[in-house]
């Protein structure tokens, strides 16, 4: 197509990367650290989905910031209009259980989880096999059941349990929601966010609380 491929300059931000490497110090060297990243989507039917505002802006920025500092990263990504960060290794998936999969998969062999991912909270009981139809003048009635619960699976980890660090975007009562989260999920850290019409999801600047 003449647009990618070897031999196509890197953009001035790649190159200023790349050079100013070897000069960095990199206290996160010889770690590794699976990063989850985006939303997750459940599918209703062929082509419908329940999922969230996430889009991925946090996770990919740590994942190269980790990065940066040395560490080899592994990025579990849901759905997301982003480019995978410089030197990064990704893995893309849908669903929360697809993500759970590739969390268990990393997990025993990285020092730290960072649970950015907005995953879904729910999904439907039963997947339809044809496209929902609009029934003019009746209500549509979904059965929801929970999706899993990646923090906590892997917080309550009696092995090969990593340094955990999860994520609480909340509209109220952000500090309590956060000691909360830490205690349930048996997270080391839990990083809060009170989400507004500036900050939050998709947004380029945020401000949180470190619990």
């Amino acid at each position: 197509c003449g647009e990618t491929g070897p031999g196509r300059l890197l953009e001035p931000a790649e190159l200023v990367a790349a050079l100013l490497e070897p000069f960095c110090q990199q206290p996160l060297a010889n770690k590794r650290i699976v990063i989850t990243a985006g939303p997750t989507r459940e599918p209703l039917d062929p082509v419908r989905y329940l999922s969230n505002r996430s889009s991925g802006k946090m996770g990919y920025a740590l994942a190269q910031a980790a990065h940066d500092l040395g560490a080899e990263v592994i990025l579990i990504s849901g759905p997301v209009a982003l480019d995978a960060p410089n030197g990064v290794t990704r893995q893309s998936v849908n669903t929360a259980t697809e993500m759970l999969t590739a969390v268990l998969a990393e997990i025993k062999s990285c020092d730290v989880f960072i649970g950015v991912a907005a995953v879904a909270d729910y999904q439907v009981a039963t997947i339809a096999r044809d496209k929902i139809k609009k029934q003019s003048g009746e209500p549509l009635q979904l059965t929801l059941t929970e999706t899993p619960d990646i923090l906590h699976q892997v917080g309550h980890l009696s092995e090969h349990r990593p340094f955990t660090v999860g994520f609480a975007a909340e509209t109220t009562n952000l500090m309590a929601h956060a000691r909360d989260k830490l205690a349930r999920k048996k997270a080391d850290l839990i990083v809060a966010n009170l989400v507004s019409q500036t900050h939050g999801f998709d947004a380029d600047d945020n401000a949180v609380c470190l619990v």
